[in-house]
């Protein structure tokens, strides 16, 4: 059975089959998702390849966003097509396999890493995370009026590490593919402009001796308030070695924290009963809520405000502890590295083919305002909080 969702300009578009009658037989059922995998597969390794491009490696463009433009452009031409053959696997893709690369990120961090950065950069990173993360909520909802989902989403994305951590919150707010992909749209546009614009502000601040920064804490201040993991890297080379190394590692402390905010976050909405009720496709998905066979509304709506802890923020943090062990070979680490990276950008590719243009159009200039204004306080605001917490810390 097909049927309509109406995109944010009321308008309707045909929904992939994300309520067809499943196979039962798993079999079947990876049978039936082959089409959409290999599809979201094809795309990954051609993002995977052009990411790897001297170009966009310098720019700090990643695979994964690659991925997703990628997934755009085909699933706003090519896609409608054949959507309903391909829809079970990309839907297996967008959640499934996010949720696993989510969990296997945490290869990519050590526990070490914190006492590379001391408890300044941690009180730094948690500062910085949790005051963006808090105006994004206030700003975007009172103050330009856009729905919660879109100011949590926009709001992780600037708080913690870019697209990972918008596609990691999306299973917590259940928010729709056009308002993830706006939320990472907003990551690209001002992460790409902080890589040019972080080694400017460096250059000028230091031609002036009182207010001279060294590069660690250069390192410290990109880490703590750049968007994506790529484009720290690329804003720290910039300014040298230990700039981007003090970068990195403070950028990877924050996004260790991601799996707390998670944590909270889901604790927040349920609290205060923000939580919406699950749709018929997310009632039995990893992560969210599980209403029992036969539940009623208010039932739903009863468990929709228990407390929902994340599983793949607990597998995150475990895969974490364990590569802090230093029990995993450096091969192994590297495979895993590589394969997650392709699992993520298989995500990417499949949250970009279920995204209409025309509702991302119809999100207008207010979800651009509000992370310009988050971008804002990430130079100003967090740069005083680095230099506060510096002199009181050291």
């Amino acid at each position: 059975m097909r049927s309509t969702v109406p995109d944010d300009c009321g308008k309707t578009h045909a929904d992939t089959g994300e309520f067809d009658r499943q196979p039962r037989g798993w079999r079947q059922r990876t049978a039936h998702r082959l089409p959409g995998l290999a599809l979201t597969a094809l795309l990954a390794a051609v993002a995977i390849s052009v990411g790897r491009v001297d170009w966009f490696a310098s720019a700090g463009i990643s695979a994964l966003t690659v991925a997703i433009v990628l997934g755009m452009l085909v699933g706003n031409t090519l896609y409608p097509r054949f959507a309903h053959t391909g829809a079970a696997g990309v839907t297996f893709s967008k959640q499934t396999l996010l949720r696993l690369g989510i969990i296997l990120y945490g290869v990519r961090l050590t526990f070490q890493d914190i006492a590379h950065v001391g408890i300044a950069g941690v009180a730094i990173d948690v500062l910085v995370l949790s005051s963006t993360f808090i105006l994004s909520w206030w700003m975007g909802t009172r103050l330009f009026k856009l729905d919660r989902e879109t100011a949590v989403l926009i709001g992780a994305g600037s708080a913690i590490c870019g697209a990972a951590a918008v596609m990691a919150t999306e299973p917590v707010v259940r928010g729709r593919a056009e308002q993830v992909t706006v939320a990472v749209s907003t990551v690209v546009v001002f992460g790409t402009v902080a890589i040019f614009l972080y080694p400017a502000l460096y250059h000028f601040i230091h031609q002036s001796h009182p207010l001279a920064m060294s590069p660690a804490f250069y390192g410290i201040f990109t880490g703590s308030t750049v968007h994506e993991v790529a484009q720290v890297v690329a804003a720290g080379r910039s300014i040298g070695e230990n700039a981007a190394n003090t970068a990195v590692i403070t950028k990877m402390v924050r996004v260790m924290m991601l799996a707390p905010f998670l944590a909270i976050l889901s604790t927040v909405l349920a609290r205060t009963g923000a939580r919406p009720t699950p749709r018929p496709s997310e009632a039995f998905q990893p992560g969210g809520a599980l209403p029992p066979i036969g539940a009623s509304q208010s039932s739903h709506a009863h468990l929709s405000k228990r407390v929902v802890i994340p599983w793949f923020a607990v597998g995150f943090i475990g895969v974490a502890a364990l590569n802090s062990m230093v029990v995993l070979p450096k091969a192994a680490v590297a495979a895993a590295v590589t394969f997650d990276t392709a699992v993520l950008a298989m995500a990417m590719a499949a949250l970009g083919l279920t995204t209409h243009v025309s509702a991302i159009r119809c999100a207008g200039i207010k979800p651009l305002a509000l992370a310009a204004a988050l971008f804002a306080w990430l130079i100003l605001g967090g740069g005083a909080i680095n230099a506060v917490v510096t002199a009181l810390l050291g």
